[in-house]
């Protein structure tokens, strides 16, 4: 049975939106048309999507001054020179402020049209359309918007939230088997920060995912982006449990930016990074060995690393992870796994755990 399209809302007052998720949306004109309140539309895209969607959504916008940007595709190229592309193309072509900017593509695209959004002529209009797994359920949704830095990822930024997001599932069939593991570490780590029935349905339902079953990924897709929107319309700005949704980001952003923007796809270094909390949580004494074991085979069975690169060793980790947006007032910050559905984000760790995590791993991969 094919899903029909599912609308979910993230709760802003005057800043809210709604999601849209289902097959087929891509050329859906009316869900772009009552979102566009003016009449310029720029759409800024990648090299691997554009060919593939940009037309059919181009046809979509049909009646609205449009055009487009193509950028590189890739993690690497989420730089401030990359970036400045959007804003040639929007004042060659006399975008004014009413203008709306669709970001179709996946979690570059959508964090780089983003926050250009954010910043052309102090904020004007954008729509998420996002392509990949892990932007359907987790980087389109919640307003985080930037760009990297070669001294630590997503440092350049803002918060910025769009009109609305339409996550077409059938956008996932040109997906690379790689991109949807990439994916299915944020959606594990919704089943691990607050959702333990949703985690246990999804190791009952992996190998669907994989196979990219249609009902078993929208329903991921729709659950992960209800415990997002919920999260988010509570703490939009990241002051409290927002943090909760970089669980395996400290590391996993750790080890993206030691081995080089692009050598390591994001959910990769995710799925590491959320094996290596778990085993700082053990020795915690906050997960039984049961419990991480179960963290670790899903990790595992989604096709994903659990195991940071052992070209890092535990002092580059350290450093690395110095510069992280949850650090305060000089103290490291990390979200730790408290068992199966809950975790909390901590200064309260025992830093002789973390050395002896990391240097396990060292050792092993030695």
């Amino acid at each position: 049975m094919q899903p029909t399209t599912q609308t979910l809302h993230v709760d802003l007052g005057e800043r809210s939106y709604p999601i849209y998720i289902g097959p087929g949306l891509l050329g859906e004109a009316e869900l772009y048309r009552r979102h566009i309140p003016g009449q310029q539309v720029m759409v800024v895209s990648n090299e691997t999507v554009a060919p593939l969607y940009l037309e059919q959504v181009l046809t979509a916008l049909k009646g609205f001054q449009t055009s487009s940007v193509i950028l590189p595709d890739g993690e690497q190229f989420k730089t401030l020179e990359i970036w400045n592309r959007i804003f040639d193309a929007l004042l060659a072509q006399h975008f004014d402020r009413r203008c709306t900017i669709v970001a179709l593509g996946g979690g570059v695209i959508g964090d780089m049209a983003g926050f250009a959004a954010a910043a052309y002529q102090r904020g004007v209009h954008f729509i998420q359309v996002p392509t990949t797994l892990l932007a359907q359920v987790d980087s389109s949704v919640g307003g985080k918007t930037g760009l990297n830095h070669a001294l630590g990822k997503n440092m350049i930024g803002a918060f910025y939230q769009p009109r609305c997001v339409i996550a077409d599932t059938e956008t996932l069939n040109t997906l690379e088997d790689r991109q949807l593991a990439a994916g299915l570490a944020e959606v594990i780590k919704y089943g691990l920060i607050t959702d333990a029935a949703f985690f246990a349905w999804l190791e009952q339902h992996l190998d669907a995912l994989l196979n990219r079953d249609i009902e078993a990924l929208s329903y991921a897709i729709a659950r992960s982006c209800q415990n997002k929107a919920r999260i988010v319309a509570a703490d939009e700005l990241e002051a409290g449990q927002r943090a909760l949704l970089n669980l395996g980001h400290t590391f996993g952003h750790a080890i993206e930016t030691g081995v080089g923007y692009g050598d390591w796809l994001h959910g990769e270094g995710v799925g590491a990074g959320i094996c290596m909390a778990a085993s700082l949580s053990q020795k915690q004494g906050w997960l039984t060995s049961d419990e991480k074991g179960r963290i670790v085979a899903i990790i595992k069975r989604a096709g994903l690393p659990v195991e940071p690169p052992s070209s890092l060793t535990p002092e580059r980790f350290i450093a690395l992870m110095s510069v992280d947006k949850k650090v305060v007032d000089g103290h490291l910050r990390l979200v730790l796994p408290q068992g199966i559905g809950k975790s909390v984000v901590t200064g309260d760790f025992n830093h002789d755990h973390l050395n002896a995590t990391l240097n396990e791993y060292r050792r092993a991969n030695r």
